[in-house]
């Protein structure tokens, strides 16, 4: 019998045993790393992807069934952003710099695990991890100075609470397309058997799609891969990854590795895709946020900044820099500014986007096809295939999730 773990021991990416004493051991392609670094070598193809996820698996905490690993996208926020701002008080030159490369760089580093297609907690611990800390200076700096009322701090933090709730609720299931177990493996066969069985390529994994479509809704008794309420004419589309039959609007994320209904996008910031089920909790702890966050800065140029409304306040305060506090207050205020501003984008996109009944995912699909007409300079594309009007669209937005569909007996047995 396997001895268990103590609180320093864990079983590495290999399977194997080891010891946190030990996470400065067996480095061997860092060691070789180094050597072509100190050397002016060129690295081997790969050789930084092992060493991050080396680095990656040893960054670990004791705990009492062995230690647990900590998720190094986590702490980068933690750490960075506090320096960067306090920095960025010192002098308004410092400020300008840093507050001009910190948005650069999120997006950079969007960019690369985009590409790389990862999924990460970087996005949602800086976004969880700026909003606390933003309140913190705020009680800390703003309103000590005795211009902000009880009533008024009472009210930001109401604010900030229905947004995190918001958010949880944003973070649940999204409506992933689950794979019953006594469907898994004649949905496989069926793919099998369209691939390799036809001589028409395509056609067959085509024709398989729709043989499992009526396997799985042959009395339109099944979950929410089929549904009884959608029309007869609906599209629907085979999924060779998950090896079943997608409703209309239904897409594949393949950071979640999960088919979801009414997919619109995979969102960093949550670390989730957004679907048919947190599509509205969604607009909704957005909302909840750009609320917030301008009543937030409203209140502390106003503390700030005294005598001078709070748009011009933004861009003129000579007594911003007359002491640290101040300085931290207003840095904080502009870097606010600068997440407000892209946060609102977002909710303007999502907001046209439902307005015309689309999908960033559709959208994305009518560019490529060719297929959309951009309206408003851009800003949204109309698809024309779900659009029936705006009262129409914001009731069929409203009215996602509201009745789940149902499962059988049959298939929960």
């Amino acid at each position: 019998m396997e001895e268990s773990l103590c609180c320093c021991e864990y079983v590495d990416r290999r399977g194997e045993r080891n010891h946190l004493a030990a996470c400065c051991c067996d480095c061997e392609d860092l060691d070789e790393g180094c050597e072509r670094w100190l050397t002016c070598k060129s690295l081997p193809p790969g050789a930084l992807e092992r060493i991050a996820d080396t680095v990656a698996d040893r960054v670990r905490v004791p705990w009492f069934a062995g230690a647990v690993k900590i998720k190094v996208s986590l702490v980068p926020p933690l750490v960075l952003l506090p320096v960067f701002l306090h920095v960025a008080a010192l002098h308004f030159l410092l400020g300008l710099v840093i507050l001009t490369s910190l948005p650069v760089v999120v997006l950079w580093y969007y960019y690369l695990t985009h590409r790389r297609k990862e999924r990460t907690l970087f996005f949602l611990s800086l976004g969880l991890f700026s909003l606390g800390y933003m309140y913190y200076v705020f009680l800390q700096e703003v309103v000590p100075r005795g211009h902000v009322g009880h009533s008024q701090v009472v009210a930001l933090t109401g604010g900030l609470i229905l947004m995190l709730a918001a958010l949880s609720r944003a973070k649940k299931d999204p409506g992933y397309l689950p794979i019953l177990a006594s469907d898994e493996k004649s949905q496989r066969g069926l793919s099998k058997k369209g691939v390799g069985g036809s001589s028409n390529g395509l056609h067959g994994v085509t024709s398989s799609g729709a043989a499992g479509g009526r396997a799985v809704n042959g009395e339109t008794k099944g979950y929410s891969r089929v549904s009884a309420e959608e029309p007869e004419g609906v599209k629907k589309d085979w999924c060779t990854k998950c090896q079943l039959v997608r409703p209309a609007r239904a897409g594949h994320c393949r950071l979640c590795g999960k088919c979801v209904r009414r997919l619109d996008h995979h969102c960093v910031w949550i670390n989730s895709c957004v679907g048919e089920q947190n599509h509205q909790a969604f607009i909704l702890a957005l909302s909840f946020f750009m609320l917030t966050s301008v009543y937030g800065i409203t209140l502390t140029l106003h503390t700030v900044c005294r005598g001078r409304t709070p748009f011009v306040a933004l861009f003129y305060c000579p007594g911003a820099y007359s002491d640290y506090s101040s300085a931290l207050s207003f840095t904080c205020v502009w870097y606010c500014a600068i997440v407000t501003a892209g946060m609102g984008y977002i909710l303007l996109i999502q907001l046209l986007n439902i307005s015309y009944n689309v999908t960033e995912r559709e959208a994305r699909l009518a560019l490529r096809d060719n297929t959309g007409r951009r309206l408003l300079g851009g800003l949204v594309i109309d698809t024309g295939q779900y659009n029936r009007g705006f009262l129409c669209n914001w009731g069929h937005f409203l009215s996602l999730g509201s009745s789940p569909p149902q499962r059988s007996a049959e298939d929960i047995v």
